[in-house]
């Protein structure tokens, strides 16, 4: 991964990443240590986890479960002792879960996926933005999907929960503007990505394989899958100065798909 010129945007600032051992989140990460951040990480992937913090010095870690409220606690009691107050937060963490229409999905897999996709950004939220309102001002970014803005025939719950996740946006959006404190939300179309590769992966091997990559590819305008650095890029302007008046959104970074 290249290292991204420093601008300082974010110098001396605590910033949360949930899900930081994931492609996105990981882009995320690096690109604010290079900001000048203080990052606090957390993903239930003790060995991916580890490899995001290699790239940024300095940063804390803490393996745990999005799903769990305890975890989360105590992963903003870890990140308050170890820095102060948190400014601002990224609540990456997700699944794809299985492929399938709804009505045919186990009611466990449905579950597990709404748990850690809508329930872990909402528990985020709820254990951080009471550090971040006593700076007076600060910024959440969730990750939601275009498919929590278009449906999916395949990923049925995948695509829900992200729609929901577009939606607690926005009421968190309500919740807290009067505070200072911007919510919004990252909507990533098929990235170049080891998620991505799992949802060609759900057609089969081979040829199979290769013609939903055909397929999802003849669906971008732009002619190319994103990368993890554009969506970083994105959540980046989210958090910084220059998105001061911008809240309640869901940003597509999709090549003009939905357009």
């Amino acid at each position: 991964m290249t290292k991204p010129d420093s601008t300082g945007r974010f110098e001396g600032q605590v910033i949360a990443v949930t899900g930081a051992g994931g492609a996105l989140a990981r882009a995320t990460a690096v690109r604010l240590a290079a900001e000048g951040a203080r990052l606090a990480l957390f993903d239930l992937d003790a060995e991916k986890l580890a490899e995001t913090a290699a790239l940024c010095p300095g940063a804390l870690t803490m393996p745990g479960d999005v799903t769990s409220a305890a975890d989360m606690a105590a992963f903003a009691e870890a990140t308050q002792a170890a820095f102060g107050p948190a400014h601002k937060l990224v609540a990456a963490a997700g699944i794809l879960g299985k492929a399938g229409p709804a009505i045919e999905m186990e009611e466990e897999m449905w579950d597990r996926v709404f748990a850690i996709n809508v329930k872990g950004a909402w528990l985020a939220a709820r254990a951080f933005i009471p550090q971040i309102r006593t700076h007076g001002a600060g910024a959440v970014v969730l990750f939601s999907s275009t498919a929590g803005v278009m449906g999916s025939p395949t990923l049925s719950a995948y695509s829900a929960s992200k729609g929901a996740v577009s939606l607690l946006t926005r009421s968190l959006a309500l919740n807290h503007a009067a505070e200072n404190i911007r919510v919004n939300c990252v909507c990533p179309g098929t990235i170049d990505s080891p998620m991505s590769d799992t949802s060609f992966d759900m057609a089969g091997t081979g040829a199979a394989r290769d013609a939903r990559e055909a397929m999802m590819l003849a669906k971008i305008p732009m002619g190319r899958f994103g990368l993890p650095a554009e969506v970083a890029d994105a959540v980046l302007y989210l958090l910084s100065d220059s998105a001061a008046y911008t809240s309640g959104v869901a940003l597509p970074i999709d090549g003009a798909r939905l357009a």
